[in-house]
């Protein structure tokens, strides 16, 4: 692989200014600038370019895992970061260093146009070392739009998990969606713990909103309620339709002796009953 010469340092240097107003403008017909201040594009493309310039100057190679190019990277990982929280596609946050590319080739044509050679082996040695810059800004990207998908599940499975407190001593969970393994963990989490914080002594879970009832949402049912039983609490699993009482029976599944109601007015009658309490019209 070609090193970079000290002619493509000074050939940076000597057109700085042109090269960042043509790299800012390749920006901004790319749309790569969307949502951003004009300051910070300006600030960027810099710092960038100046990095670039060290790494040069230092002899860092075209190997970006080498220590002369550390600033470079942490720069690139912080750019990714920013531009993936800002709703920007991978492309768009790649464009930022493959718009470089097209300034900085012309400048590199201008000084090395009386040394086809160098040229060719100065232009190939930029691509390359541009190439991998971009490489690196999209596997951070990634990481960064999988962390943050990540936690908006994370916050989507609690918002579908709320507990209700029904009465004193009565707690409701209604269900909505299909019931999988890691959302049943979440369901048993958020339940015990208002089990344990309200010292309430029963448990609605309705089931209302769950679609279907086949073997393993039947498990994890039953491990739900056994956990909740395991607190001193009971458990009363309401909204069991005609079509899911059809399904149980049809698949044959033992549902452990496990208290169901139709309806979720019906579980709270059964609960209030359980705890003593009896209501009446005025």
């Amino acid at each position: 692989m070609a090193a970079l010469q000290d002619g493509t340092l000074d050939a940076i240097k000597n057109q700085q200014s042109k090269l960042l107003g043509d790299w800012i403008g390749a920006l901004e017909a790319n749309g790569a600038t969307r949502n951003l201040k004009e300051q910070d594009v300006q600030q960027q493309t810099a710092e960038f370019l100046r990095l670039i310039l060290d790494g040069i100057r230092n002899d860092s190679g075209n190997n970006i895992a080498a220590p002369g190019w550390a600033d470079t990277r942490r720069f690139l990982e912080g750019l990714s970061n920013s531009r993936a929280l800002l709703g920007y596609d991978s492309h768009q946050t790649a464009y930022f260093i493959f718009a470089l590319k097209g300034p900085l080739f012309t400048v590199l044509q201008d000084y090395y146009r009386d040394q086809p050679a160098s040229l060719a082996e100065q232009l190939l040695s930029v691509s390359e070392l541009l190439d991998s810059f971009a490489m690196h800004t999209i596997r951070t990207y990634q990481k960064t739009r999988e962390a943050v998908i990540k936690r908006q599940q994370e916050e989507l499975l609690e918002l579908s998990t709320p507990v209700v407190k029904l009465w004193d001593g009565v707690l409701a969970l209604p269900m909505i969606g299909t019931l999988d393994s890691q959302r049943s963990q979440v369901v048993m989490e958020s339940l015990l713990q208002r089990i344990v914080d309200t010292g309430s002594e029963i448990a609605i879970i309705d089931i209302t909103g769950v679609p279907t009832v086949d073997t393993l949402v039947a498990q994890h049912l039953l491990k739900t309620v056994t956990a909740i039983r395991l607190m001193g609490a009971d458990c009363i699993i309401s909204g069991v339709r005609p079509q899911i009482a059809q399904t149980i029976v049809h698949l044959g599944l033992d549902l452990g002796g496990l208290v169901t109601k139709a309806n979720l007015s019906d579980a709270l009658k059964l609960a209030l009953t359980r705890l003593g309490i009896s209501l009446a019209k005025v």
